[in-house]
């Protein structure tokens, strides 16, 4: 690793990938698009870490441009809370992807907003779906919870949970997969569709392997201290951009 400081005076760490939970080589067989990013060995991909006071921008409509994460911990999960800031203007009949983690063969978590402006989660097949106020210019704080041992599954806008649904009781999210903002790979190594693209912001990205409580999540809505994410926190997050994604200081 080595140390770029830019104009700022600030010090970005900058990590040469040398592995990410992918399994076998075989899996780098795919689209050039996210080989780039995903096997490392082929294409010696720089890795940033921390974007604390920062914001992720998707400015186009695009079926290249995305931010591969790199979790702090292996994503063989029982339970997890999910929380992000987002904001878009796309139409409400758009289709968007907010978060995708797929494995070789399943989307082990993805997060949209349907076209039909409700928001949903799957695992691993049929989906849950929300209605919830819509995702607008405006930024928004949505958190997800989930846990294997009941099923109970929730959103969070703004601090107020939606109603509990049953889903999935007794599930495992499987690990050894790619998790990416922006694009939903439709297998592991592409099927980009810039229709279901992300075009809009999105920050303070964190994620936990339990079920945030009721007051740590309106903690975190109001941006008090809560528990450092322990697969995904935003002031240490380790990422990589493609495509024309930029980094900008939130304000």
């Amino acid at each position: 690793s080595y140390l770029c400081r830019p104009p700022s005076g600030k010090q970005t760490v900058f990590l040469l990938i040398h592995h990410m939970s992918l399994g076998t080589e075989s899996r780098c067989a795919g689209s050039t698009i996210l080989k780039s990013l995903l096997c490392p060995s082929q294409s010696g991909t720089l890795m940033t870490i921390g974007l604390a006071d920062k914001v992720l921008v998707f400015p186009y409509e695009t079926d290249f441009s995305f931010v591969a994460l790199t979790p702090q911990k292996e994503m063989s999960l029982k339970a997890f809370t999910l929380c992000m800031r987002v904001a878009t203007e796309l139409p409400e009949e758009r289709q968007i992807i907010l978060f995708a983690y797929r494995t070789a063969d399943y989307d082990e978590l993805n997060v949209w907003r349907e076209r039909d402006g409700r928001v949903s989660f799957y695992m691993s097949g049929d989906g849950a779906f929300f209605h919830l106020p819509p995702i607008t210019t405006f930024r928004s704080s949505l958190c997800l919870t989930w846990e294997s041992r009941t099923g109970l599954a929730a959103f969070w806008v703004e601090g107020k949970r939606s109603t509990y649904q049953v889903y999935k009781p007794g599930h495992t999210i499987r690990p050894k997969g790619t998790i990416i903002l922006g694009q939903d790979p439709d297998k592991h190594l592409g099927g980009l569709e810039a229709v279901q693209s992300f075009v809009g912001e999105v920050t303070d990205l964190n994620m936990w392997d339990f079920v945030l409580s009721r007051s740590m999540i309106q903690a975190w809505h109001y941006g008090h201290k809560v528990p450092k994410g322990n697969i995904f926190d935003w002031a240490t997050i380790e990422y990589a951009l493609n495509g024309n994604v930029m980094v900008v200081d939130d304000d």
